[in-house]
């Protein structure tokens, strides 16, 4: 009877880690998702700074390359994402739980019993 109480309780905590790891998993995809729109937005916002201030000092947008100044205001302001999409990855990598092995479980126990 005691086996049975032990196997239903682990498969119980079982259940309930994998909920807790999916909802971990969601939660992160969530912030990941955020941040790349956050990225996003702040990559436009800072170009069109940059091209207001183009403009304001009479520079032509003839006169410089704004495919360079666009990667370049991307990456300045990439890097921190970067890094913070990094460790998420990180994370959902971590987050794992570990199926129960009733057969191990008995096996064992047997052994226990036989010795």
């Amino acid at each position: 009877m005691g086996q049975l109480v032990s196997d239903v309780t682990s498969i119980l905590n079982y259940r309930d880690s994998k909920k807790e790891a999916e909802n971990e998993r969601q939660k992160i995809l969530a912030d990941m998702a955020a941040d790349e729109k956050e990225k996003t937005n702040l990559v436009k916002k800072t170009l069109a700074t940059q091209r207001a201030k183009y403009g304001a000092s009479g520079a032509s947008s003839n006169s410089m390359s704004s495919g360079a100044v666009l990667k370049r205001l991307k990456s300045e302001t990439e890097a921190p994402y970067k890094e913070k999409r990094a460790s998420n990855v990180e994370k959902l990598k971590k987050i794992s739980v570990s199926k129960p092995n009733l057969l191990q479980s008995l096996l064992d126990k047997f052994e226990d019993l036989v010795s």
